[in-house]
């Protein structure tokens, strides 16, 4: 127990929907006579499952059901999960901003927490005199605030606007501020939630940076919530994953990204494989084309969603081009499970030619002999104009599929996976001669 800086035991929040208060006089009597009794609130047993798409038949949600998660000293935990399924819930009652409704949490040490854009700021004073707030909040004597303020002002990159008041700064600026108090004013633990991807990139690196520090270097724990994979990724040692309240999966990184965007990719999935569903979302498009199917063909031209490793990937794509077309070029992105790109090809790779697509039902094949590493993959294609900035349809990340390892030979190292995407043999081009020295 003594290096476990957070645990949560049977945590659950139950919130009433529609008003503000406790219900009515009923319901507040009935309390009462539980409690007297020493019966349970019997307004606890009627709440449903926390499903933000669903219309429900009471008046009760659980954002939170039974939650129970332990988290070490110098960890980095990420919690990841769709919108509405507990996430902010769970860091605000870490964070003491709100309470629970049943269960339990013991946390050792000082929080900074960084919830929203501005959190604990005050509008109407400056960003030096907030630095002090916020320093004293956390339990800091003046002297100790002032001899971190140099570092807090470098690097959130607001020197020349410190002795202004923060209601004039911009929402990246705020949070630039925000975080180098948190982070500066050396809480234990660091609770960090979706707000630095209103920041720029240099930010976001520095921020990401500086909480890699914060647990590495000293010891400290940090928690963290964003839709980012690969922040979470690069930055987390372990993640959780929060559905409809409740904690779906709690492991290795890797493995609950990808548990993650399987569930997102089964929200939206054809009974006919390969169909793209009638709920796929499609970012853009003109509606000149509409791709139909996308997916993978083996070497007997079956179609696939497994293949060996060194097996060239067959894409076969079905669309029906509305009017003629005229120099258009048809784009194959393979993608990595986080989204990543990690092959990409078109047309153009075969002629220089625009294409000439006339109106009606079309089928394109084409084959990319790349060796792909073991892993999770997916498939992104556009139908796009070369004359014009002009996209006639596109369907993202559509048609996962795994790439397995080979089995083991004589002629193949032990080990398959090598990092990054692609494995493909390098020529080395070696003077006769050379001599390899120890430096």
């Amino acid at each position: 127990m003594s290096d476990i800086a957070i645990k949560i035991e049977n945590l659950s929040k139950q919130y009433r929907l529609g008003v503000v208060g406790t219900g009515t006089i009923s319901h507040d009597l009935n309390r009462w006579w539980a409690r007297i009794r020493g019966k349970e609130d019997p307004y606890l047993k009627v709440g449903q499952v926390n499903k933000r798409e669903l219309e429900g038949n009471s008046d009760y949600v659980w954002a939170l059901k039974d939650i129970n998660i332990e988290v070490r000293q110098g960890e980095v935990l990420g919690i990841i999960g769709k919108n509405g399924a507990g996430k902010s819930t769970l860091l605000k009652i870490l964070s003491r901003v709100t309470g629970p409704t049943t269960g339990l949490i013991s946390a050792k040490g000082r929080m900074g927490t960084l919830l929203e854009v501005g959190t604990g700021f005050h509008p109407e004073l400056t960003g030096r005199e907030n630095v002090f707030l916020n320093g004293a909040i956390l339990g800091m004597t003046k002297a100790e605030i002032k001899s971190k303020l140099d570092e807090i002002v470098s690097f959130s990159g607001c020197a020349r606007y410190i002795d202004t008041p923060v209601k004039r700064y911009s929402s990246g600026m705020k949070v630039r501020l925000a975080f180098a108090v948190a982070a500066f004013l050396e809480p234990e633990i660091l609770i960090v939630d979706e707000v630095l991807a209103v920041g720029d990139v240099e930010f976001q690196k520095k921020a990401i940076g500086k909480m890699q520090d914060v647990s590495k270097g000293e010891g400290r724990t940090v928690l963290f919530v964003s839709h980012n994979m690969s922040s979470i990724k690069s930055l987390c040692t372990r993640a959780v994953l929060l559905q409809n309240g409740k904690v779906g999966f709690d492991g290795p990184v890797e493995d609950c990204i990808n548990r993650y965007i399987s569930q997102n990719r089964s929200d939206a999935t054809s009974e006919v494989p390969g169909e793209i569903p009638l709920n796929h979302k499609r970012l853009w498009g003109s509606k000149g084309a509409k791709i139909s199917h996308v997916f993978l063909s083996n070497e007997e031209g079956k179609m696939s969603n497994e293949l060996l490793f060194r097996q060239p990937l067959n894409v076969n794509i079905r669309f029906s081009a509305s009017e003629d077309i005229q120099n258009a070029m048809i784009q194959v992105r393979i993608c990595a499970i986080d989204g990543t790109t990690a092959v990409f090809s078109s047309t153009l790779d075969g002629s220089p030619k625009g294409l000439n697509i006339e109106k009606g039902e079309h089928e394109v094949n084409t084959r990319l002999n790349v060796k792909l590493n073991p892993g999770e993959y997916c498939i992104t294609v556009f139908i796009c104009s070369l004359a014009a900035n002009l996209f006639y349809d596109s369907v993202h990340e559509i048609y996962p599929f795994r790439v397995l390892a080979a089995p083991f030979d004589s002629f193949q190292p032990a080990f398959d996976r090598l990092p990054g995407f692609i494995n493909e043999p390098t020529d080395w081009d070696l003077s006769e001669g050379l001599k390899l020295t120890n430096l």
